[in-house]
């Protein structure tokens, strides 16, 4: 028993004395006396899981939010391989023209970078080596 029952234990012994002390006339009283200090205790227990409850989701939504979406659309990483494609070619030859080779390679390596950031923004695991395992993995295994 904990020391909140003690306590509640106690109320009921000292409502069970007093009604023998006072009579039947202040027995309604008691009852509703020793019943309302009840509601507060079940109140408080409640009180204290929604509590609890509420932080958890709010953890696990803030979880969420902070951790990059892998459910990108494929028409979101479609366009931005269009785009990339697209801008490659005037930055190829703005590099190439004003600087040659080592333009066009700076170039190119700033257009596989942001691609490369990209890729990992989709997909964390793409650079770890690790394979998330999905409903399509399990498909070609069977």
């Amino acid at each position: 028993m904990d020391a909140r029952d003690t306590d509640l234990k106690k109320e009921l012994d000292a409502s069970l004395q007093a009604r023998r002390e006072l009579g039947e006339e202040y027995e309604s009283a008691l009852v509703d006396s020793f019943l309302e200090k009840v509601d507060q205790r079940i109140d408080a227990v409640v009180e204290r899981r929604v509590r609890r409850q509420l932080a958890e989701q709010q953890m696990v939504s803030a979880r969420d939010s902070r951790s990059p979406k892998a459910t990108d659309s494929w028409g979101e990483r479609f366009g931005f391989g269009i785009v990339s494609l697209v801008l490659a070619v005037p930055l190829s030859a703005i590099g190439g023209g004003v600087a040659d080779l080592p333009g066009l390679i700076t170039a190119w390596v700033g257009i596989v970078g942001v691609n490369a950031v990209q890729a990992a923004r989709t997909n964390p695991d793409l650079f770890t080596g690790r394979r998330r395992a999905s409903a399509q993995d399990s498909d070609w295994e069977s």
